[in-house]
């Protein structure tokens, strides 16, 4: 695991990397139109949103100061694209920023799929 170190007058902080790919995937999953994050072109089955895995189809290279981000994301149909990337790349790099301190260069965003709708099962109406 390789961490993000800085030099403090008091000390040092060290910030692992797999911390900065948490945030960038709670990040994304919070923009509306986000259904799920994606393991990549060979990742398969895309997991749906959840807390227990934040960092999977997020990848993060990181330097002393900047840090650049690759989110693999699935979009609900009827969503507009562009704008819910947009929106992604503006909620990661801010999050990210604003709770490491490190600028980031870029957040690449790559859309693996279209979550549709199931159609959900109709109750009877009938009295039982």
């Amino acid at each position: 695991m390789e961490t993000i170190t800085s030099k403090q007058d008091i000390g040092s902080v060290r910030i692992a990397q797999e911390v900065v790919a948490t945030i960038a995937g709670l990040a994304a999953t919070e923009v509306e139109g986000v259904t799920a994050m994606s393991g990549g072109l060979g990742g398969g089955i895309a997991e749906m949103l959840g807390r227990k895995n934040l960092t999977r189809g997020v990848k993060v290279e990181v330097g002393e100061r900047e840090a650049a981000i690759d989110l693999n994301i699935i979009v609900n149909f009827g969503s507009r694209i562009p704008e819910v990337a947009k929106r992604v790349q503006e909620n990661v790099k801010r999050s990210i920023e604003s709770m490491t301190g490190l600028t980031v260069v870029e957040v690449n965003v790559h859309i693996q799929g279209v979550n549709f709708p199931t159609p959900e099962a109709k109750e009877d109406d009938r009295v039982r």
